[in-house]
């Protein structure tokens, strides 16, 4: 049976273009501000690895260490995606 799948233009990783974003990857979290989206990758600016998330509503992740720019995370490796702190 074939469905058809909508695309909707802004959602998804656009929604968060130009926002913070943490990306749940299959090896690690990523967070940082979205800046660039391609086939193949995501660009990050001011990237962080978070090791340690802590409490969900904490206004900041337990353990995160700052990476250099520019920080790039390729899609294929992203499991999930949401709002970033």
């Amino acid at each position: 049976m074939k469905k058809i799948i909508d695309q909707v233009e802004g959602e998804g990783l656009e929604k968060f273009l130009g926002e913070k974003i943490l990306l749940l990857c299959a090896n690690y979290f990523y967070s940082g501000v979205l800046k660039g989206i391609n086939d193949t990758c995501v660009l990050l600016g001011n990237p962080y690895i978070v090791y340690e998330t802590g409490e969900w509503d904490a206004a900041t992740y337990k353990d995160a260490q700052k990476l250099p720019e520019p920080w790039y995370v390729n899609i294929n490796a992203i499991e999930a995606f949401g709002a970033g702190k």
